[in-house]
């Protein structure tokens, strides 16, 4: 059975950490509304903080950085996890991000993850970050 996480308004971090516990104990996860996570901070400051990770490495070799909002969510929750163990990349396998609600997951009841929905005073949505990493979406 799949969990629905709706990630709209929720801290990303936050989010993330919460998922990534749960990948690691078996449960098979998708997240819906991905672009609509925010991160606290200042919206400059955060801009320039994924621009240098975007800008690291070489075009042949990586690290490559994402700059779709679902790939983004995706990669911070990689980050959380172990994926370079069998058992972090069995877990990994087991998340699937979604910009926006696809139709199969339509009329469900979404879970929210409580930890993550305190709002914060500056934020920006993970939309408006792809959007200035040169996304089209």
């Amino acid at each position: 059975m799949v969990t629905v996480i709706d990630a709209d308004g929720a801290i990303l971090g936050r989010m993330c950490t919460a998922v990534a516990k749960r990948l690691l104990n078996e449960e098979i996860i998708a997240v819906v509304n991905s672009e609509k996570a925010i991160i606290s901070g200042k919206k400059s400051s955060i801009k320039n903080r994924y621009k240098h990770k975007r800008k690291l490495g070489t075009y042949r070799k990586g690290p490559f950085f994402p700059r779709m909002p679902d790939r983004l969510v995706k990669r911070t929750v990689r980050g959380m996890i172990p994926y370079q163990t069998p058992h972090g990349r069995a877990a990994f396998k087991k998340l699937k991000c979604y910009i926006g609600v696809p139709k199969e997951f339509e009329g469900m009841n979404f879970e929210k993850i409580g930890v993550a929905e305190k709002q914060p005073i500056e934020y920006i949505t993970v939309e408006e970050l792809s959007k200035s990493l040169g996304a089209k979406c």
